[in-house]
């Protein structure tokens, strides 16, 4: 229980918005577990200090969120140069702690009309970056249902929303451009272990990806997806060398990582019967 007391945290403190609300990145990749149609591996999920919360930005997000995190324990911190200032929300220590961070998708350009950079919106008291891409994991969020009984410490059960596995990996391929190098070998390990959880639904994956989510893209952006995959995952380069150094608890051979997700991606967003 003590692995999740940070999250159950900020969980209980955002039970009023649930609803608009979708958990993405590291800590939806470990809530998968508890999904009815994921295996159980033997191996740990890869940690992460920093939760990433989403919401759409025609999101009614009413009341204040920022409140109910100040009244739960969390400290506000606000950075960056641009206006409004990011904001996240820490617990513990300023450099090792837990902190939450909002996230809502840019649809369009990424400045405004005087100029300005376009980088952030505050909604119901917080502040959230703006990111391309972000608007995939929003379409048809998947859900857990949190508790006592599945050993996350919250009050009662709590009904989560997350990015579906199809979107969580599609989103991953389209950010690659704009990571950075350990970011790119941390998104690597996600995808082969998203695909690792899911390997029994790769079918029920793709109807996913083929009925809900590849419609709402573009060709160019298929396309794009579609090149990734021949690009990282055809041999084994310098991003897998590094991503199968990052789990501490299990080996990971760097041509098993390329193989799984090779066969997994091309499984659930090969161009066959694609519209």
């Amino acid at each position: 229980m003590h692995d999740f007391a940070e999250i159950a945290r900020l969980i209980e403190a955002l039970r009023p918005w649930h609803g608009d609300l979708v958990f993405v990145g590291g800590w939806a990749h470990r809530l998968y577990r508890f999904h009815p149609s994921a295996l159980q591996p033997s191996y740990q999920a890869v940690r992460t200090r920093d939760a990433d919360v989403a919401f759409s930005l025609q999101a009614r997000l009413k009341g204040d969120i920022a409140e109910a995190l100040l009244e739960a324990g969390f400290r506000q911190a606000l950075s960056s140069e641009h206006e409004p200032p990011i904001s996240q929300y820490r617990l513990g220590a300023e450099d090792e702690g837990f902190y939450a961070e909002f996230l809502t998708p840019l649809p369009g350009s990424d400045t405004r009309r005087d100029g300005s950079l376009d980088a952030t919106v505050e909604k119901a008291g917080v502040t959230a970056q703006k990111l391309r891409h972000l608007d995939l994991l929003l379409v048809s969020p998947w859900t857990v249902n949190l508790g006592p009984e599945t050993g996350v410490p919250l009050e009662r059960t709590a009904v989560v929303r997350l990015p579906s596995a199809v979107s969580f990996i599609a989103q991953k391929l389209l950010i690659r451009s704009m990571r950075l190098p350990d970011k790119k070998a941390q998104d690597a390990l996600y995808i082969h272990d998203t695909l690792d959880l899911f390997s029994g639904n790769l079918a029920e994956l793709r109807a996913e990806w083929l009925e809900k989510h590849r419609p709402f893209l573009s060709g160019r952006i298929a396309a794009e997806i579609d090149l990734f995959i021949r690009e990282q995952f055809s041999v084994v380069d310098d991003v897998i060398r590094r991503a199968v150094r990052i789990p501490q608890d299990r080996s990971l051979p760097a041509e098993r990582l390329r193989a799984v997700c090779e066969y997994g991606l091309r499984q659930i967003f090969g161009e066959r019967d694609a519209p």
